[in-house]
C-alpha cells in the first residue's frame, strides 16, 4: 500500500467482547481508524472478514534466548515472528538486551517493556538478570522503573539448591519497599512465581500482577480478587514442567514432584482464578525456552482451561490493551488489527491462521 492508500476493512469489525461492539466496516486513512467514509478516496484497498484489535503477548521476551541476550537480527525475527502470528502488542516481562531500537520500527510489534529481570544471587537463569540481595533491590527496581514501559518484573521465586525446592526470593519488607519505590515513579509491578509460598507476600506488599501463577491456592484466591492483582498463566509454557522435572529429578526429587503437582492442577487453579474475578490474560513466555508466535495457542489453552472463549479471547484483546493502556478499534486509535476468514468468538483456534495482519495502518502479513 502506499503511503497515501485507505484500507477498506469490512465484514465484522469487533471493537468489543458484546453483540452491540460489532460494526460493519472500518477505513483507515493516514494510518489511523475512522469509522466516517472518506470523501473522495481514489487508492482503495478492501478487506473483508472479521476484525480484531492486533493481539497481545502480556508475557514475551524479545532479545532473549535460552542462553541470554541475543544479537539484533535475533531479536528482529523473534518481533516478525510475533507479528506473522498476529501479535501486535507485546508486554515484554524482562530481556537483558536494548531492544529500543524497535520503536523506530513501523513495521514491528509494539513493546512494553519492564527492563531486565531482578533475581535473587544465583537464583535464576544464567545470563538473564541482575542478580542481587534484598539490601539492593529498592535501587535496582528504581532503575529498571526509569529504564522501562511502566512495568518491572521480579523474580519472585526459584529453586534454592540447600533446600532442593522452589522458595521465596524475597524478604516481605524488602518486596514491600521496592514495590512502593515503583509505584511512587509511576510504574507497576511484575513477579514470576510458580510457587506458593511467595503469593501472600507479595500481593500483601502491593504487587500488580503474577506471572504463571502456578502456586495459587484456594486461601489465596480470595486476597488476590480483593487486591484485584492481575495473573499471566502462560499455560503452554507450563506445559514444560513434566520435562523439567523429569530432567531435574535425581539431583532434586522435591523440587521435581513439586513442579508435577503445579502442572497437574493448572488448569483447575487458572479456571478457580477466573471464577472468582481474578484478571487473567495471555502470555506466551516466549524467547526463552519458548519459540515466539504462540498466542493463539494459549488462548485456546485458557478455554481448555475453562475460560469461556469470548472472555479468552478478550485477554488477548479488548480487555489486555485497556489492562495495558493501549487503545483496541477506537475512532483515531492507530490501526493495529488483525483479519480472520471466521468468527474467532465462536471457535478461537481461528486465531492460528490470520487472513491479514494490518500494523500501523499498513498489511504487512
Amino acid at each position: 500500500m502506499s503511503d497515501h492508500a485507505v484500507l477498506h476493512v469490512k465484514g465484522r469489525v469487533l471493537t468489543g467482547p458484546k453483540d452491540d461492539e460489532v460494526r460493519d466496516e472500518l477505513w483507515v486513512v493516514g494510518g489511523r481508524i475512522t469509522y466516517d467514509r472518506p470523501a473522495a478516496a481514489r487508492d482503495v484497498r478492501t478487506v473483508e472478514g472479521w476484525a480484531l484489535p492486533g493481539l497481545v503477548d502480556a508475557h514475551c521476551h524479545v532479545g532473549l534466548d535460552a542462553h541470554g541476550p541475543v544479537p539484533d537480527d535475533v531479536s528482529e525475527k523473534q518481533a516478525l515472528t510475533d507479528r506473522e502470528a498476529g501479535t501486535l502488542l507485546i508486554r515484554d516481562a524482562g530481556s537483558p538486551s536494548d531492544t529500543r531500537w524497535i520503536d523506530d520500527r513501523d513495521d514491528l510489534p509494539k513493546i512494553i517493556r519492564a527492563g531486565r529481570h531482578i533475581a535473587r544471587t544465583r537464583r535464576y537463569i544464567r545470563n538473564y538478570a541482575h542478580e542481587i540481595e534484598p539490601e539492593d533491590l529498592v535501587a535496582h527496581v528504581a532503575r529498571e522503573a526509569r529504564r522501562g514501559d511502566g512495568w518491572v518484573k521480579l523474580v519472585g521465586d526459584w529453586i534454592d539448591r540447600d533446600l532442593g525446592d522452589l522458595s521465596a526470593c524475597w524478604p516481605r519488607e524488602a518486596a514491600e519497599a521496592a514495590i512502593a519505590e515503583a509505584h511512587r515513579l509511576g510504574a507497576r509491578v511484575t513477579a514470576h512465581c510458580f510457587a506458593e509460598d511467595s503469593l501472600r507476600d507479595l500481593v500483601e506488599a502491593g504487587i500488580d500482577c503474577i506471572e504463571h501463577a502456578t502456586g495459587l491456592t484456594e486461601d489465596l484466591i480470595p486476597l488476590f480478587a480483593e487486591r484485584g492483582v492481575a495473573i499471566v498463566p502462560t499455560l503452554v509454557n507450563i506445559a514444560t514442567f513434566p520435562d523439567l522435572a523429569a530432567g531435574g529429578e535425581a539431583k532434586y526429587p522435591r523440587w521435581s514432584a513439586h513442579m508435577r503437582r503445579l502442572y497437574e492442577r493448572r488448569y483447575d487453579t487458572v479456571r478457580a482464578a477466573h471464577d472468582a474475578g481474578i484478571p487473567v490474560y495471555v502470555g506466551t513466555d516466549a524467547g526463552g525456552g519458548l519459540a515466539h508466535g504462540l498466542v493463539a495457542g494459549e488462548v485456546a489453552e485458557l478455554v481448555t482451561a475453562g475460560i469461556p472463549p469470548v472472555e479468552a479471547l478478550s485477554a488477548t484483546t479488548w480487555a489486555a490493551r485497556a489492562w495495558l493502556g493501549r487503545p483496541g478499534l477506537d475512532e483515531g486509535a492507530p490501526a493495529d488489527l488483525v483479519v480472520y476468514e471466521a468468527d474467532p468468538r465462536t471457535d478461537v483456534r481461528v486465531l492460528a491462521g490470520p487472513r491479514r495482519v494490518v500494523l500501523n495502518g499498513r498489511i504487512v502479513a
